[in-house]
């Protein structure tokens, strides 16, 4: 995957014009004898700085312009650069075959796994056949099936997490959208191989859940998982979705966040600029990780697993009482 820089972020403007210094004096220097070497070199080193200081102070608004950047990698984009092989799997055997839900299995260092996940589309014809990664009840069964697949041949589930949300339109409603999402939640608490997932853009509200039971839940560094987005939670609390970014900064949705919370079990850095930067550096960053947390989870017993991760999710919350906050 080879770096893009097609859309531009608002707040990355500054470092686009600069970089668009650093092209016109290329240029213009081509036709004649002048050494622009040092000037470019200093207007680079600007850039890397002010990317820096940029990057290090993002607010929660500003990290969900990234994790929902439309040239961040996508769950296939994982898969196809992570995996030796792979196949993908179709169909949720009910009739339906949701395209915003894609799984298969494949091998990551000559490692058996059964790998789905959410997945969007680049570009308006691609996303709407995708339904913006928002899937619809046969993609959470297509999800159950592979899963409870992977449980029976003992494979590894990895989950890969990039969602808006679980779709809410008519159709799925009168499909059971909210029973097949329930059905998912009870029945990975009861598979019997070791569950990693990774939020890669957004995760958001039941449609990430719907794949979200796992035993240990990875963010990449700009990645944000919340129970309803900004934009809606500020509809519902101040009837005004302009306010969205008070909703997100009080939601707590950002990996570093959710880390002090207890409820991400990992931040995995992200390249400077953001995955949909330096892609390929992603790739690397996440298998490192997956394979770090593989290998432990991979040392228990099945049932040290569904102890675990029934306590892991006992353990999520907490209680406010007279102004004091205490554990559950």
């Amino acid at each position: 995957m080879a770096k893009s820089s097609q859309h531009i972020l608002d707040f990355e403007r500054p470092l686009a014009d600069l970089e668009a210094k650093i092209q016109q004096i290329r240029a213009d220097s081509e036709n004649s004898d002048l050494d622009v070497r040092p000037q470019v070199e200093q207007l680079e080193q600007l850039v890397t700085q002010r990317r820096r200081e940029i990057y290090a102070n993002l607010t929660p608004a500003q990290v969900i312009q990234v994790a929902r950047h439309p040239q961040r990698p996508n769950t296939l984009n994982y898969i196809e650069n992570l995996c030796d092989t792979w196949y993908e799997l179709h169909g949720d055997r009910c009739g339906a075959d949701d395209a915003a839900l894609v799984g298969g299995v494949g091998t990551i260092d000559g490692i058996p796994l059964l790998m789905l996940g959410h997945q969007k589309g680049r570009g308006t014809k691609e996303n709407v056949a995708r339904n913006f990664g928002m899937a619809s009840p046969g993609g959470y069964r297509k999800a159950l099936r592979l899963m409870e697949h992977g449980d029976r041949f003992r494979l590894p589930v990895l989950t890969f997490i990039d969602t808006p949300g679980a779709y809410a339109g008519l159709t799925a409603e009168e499909q059971g959208q909210g029973e097949a999402i329930a059905v998912n939640l009870r029945e990975m608490f009861a598979l019997r191989v070791p569950i990693i997932g990774c939020v890669i853009g957004e995760g958001g509200s039941g449609g990430a859940l719907g794949i979200g039971v796992v035993d240990r839940l990875l963010m990449f560094e700009h990645s944000i998982y919340t129970v309803a987005s900004p934009e809606a939670c500020a509809s519902i609390l101040w009837r005004d979705a302009e306010r969205s970014a008070d909703a997100a900064q009080a939601l707590k949705i950002t990996a570093q966040d959710l880390k002090r919370l207890g409820l991400a079990d990992g931040v995995i850095p992200e390249p400077l600029g953001g995955n949909h930067a330096f892609p390929a550096q992603a790739v690397l960053a996440l298998k490192e990780a997956l394979l770090h947390h593989l290998k432990s989870l991979q040392s228990l017993s099945a049932a040290e697993l569904l102890e675990q991760r029934y306590e892991k999710f006992r353990r999520m919350g907490s209680i406010l009482e007279t102004g004091k906050e205490a554990n559950p």
